[in-house]
């Protein structure tokens, strides 16, 4: 196994309440963001990114999150992370007191300028200052690749590229990269090739993966990712989520999935499934609709069987 990260232990970071929310139509209220952030931390999740700071009219369900914050306050173990692409998003998540922020530019020309109507390049000289900035401040950064694996608009992407990226985001003083398979077109060799490479051209430096679905292959491509090293993954209650810029990308890896799979092999999680349900069932009663994380069928239909 690949000695590329500086942790030990398993940390799976639940998006629901940004990555998961931020394409649903139907926005959901403070308290019931709230009851979602408590029933995941109950569950025993170590770090949930709860919202982003951007313009409420390009993605409305994230309009709260500073309020959302500020009512959250201190939850002790728990570490409460936020999404920030510039400096008005930089100057909000200072003035709550955010303990942890995310940073994410593309890879790819074509999604960087859907996405942040810049070229990739522009976008992420802009991200280095951000993180030089966010880094003089006292913030913990993690700074994120998107599409690193490939784009549905370009088709695959350097792993050159990548790792250029990287290197100047290391620079800015980050501790912790995060590659993210935006598209869903990863597949578990090339998420083995290109986290080893990453981590051996950064050996100080803790890689976190944000993979998706949409071909099926998530948990694949998170014990792939385990097994070169990677001990922090992005994921999902519900298997909710996915970017409203690339074509017919699906959601996250459900969180309840990736915990099933973990601890069956015998890898703590620190996370209880039964739980975990509790979260994917609020949010199916709040969507009005069944998710696609599978542990919670299987787990009903045994419970249904018992009866």
């Amino acid at each position: 196994m690949s000695e590329n990260n500086t942790r030990s232990q398993l940390l799976l970071e639940d998006e629901a309440l940004r990555d998961g929310l931020q394409i649903e139509p139907q926005i959901f209220t403070i308290d019931q963001k709230i009851e979602l952030f408590n029933l995941l931390k109950n569950a025993g999740i170590g770090r949930i990114q709860v919202g982003a700071f951007v313009h409420p009219k390009i993605v409305p369900q994230m309009a709260d999150t500073d309020e959302l914050i500020n009512n959250l306050g201190d939850q002790g173990g728990t570490v409460i992370s936020a999404l920030i692409l510039n400096d008005k998003g930089l100057e909000r998540a200072l003035a709550c007191r955010v303990q942890h922020v995310s940073m994410s530019v593309s890879v790819s020309d074509s999604h960087s300028r859907k996405n942040a109507r810049l070229s990739a390049a522009d976008a992420l000289a802009g991200m280095v200052d951000l993180i030089k900035n966010a880094g003089s401040e006292g913030l913990e950064v993690r700074a994120g690749l998107q599409s690193a694996f490939g784009c549905v608009y370009e088709g695959a992407i350097s792993e050159s590229a990548v790792l250029t990226a990287a290197e100047k985001m290391v620079a800015a003083g980050v501790d912790e990269i995060n590659l993210a398979d935006s598209t869903g077109m990863a597949n578990p060799q090339t998420i083995r090739s290109l986290v080893s490479l990453v981590g051996q051209q950064f050996p100080g430096v803790s890689i976190s993966l944000h993979l998706h679905d949409t071909r099926g292959l998530g948990l694949a491509n998170m014990f792939s990712g385990y097994e070169a090293g990677v001990r922090v993954f992005d994921v999902c209650a519900g298997g909710l989520g996915g970017c409203p810029f690339i074509k017919g990308a699906a959601g996250n890896v459900p969180t309840e999935d990736a915990v099933h799979m973990f601890e069956s092999m015998g890898i703590a999680t620190g996370i209880d499934l039964k739980s975990l349900l509790s979260a994917v069932d609020y949010l199916e009663n709040g969507l009005g609709r069944s998710l696609p994380g599978r542990m919670k069928r299987v787990l009903d239909f045994q419970q249904n069987c018992d009866n």
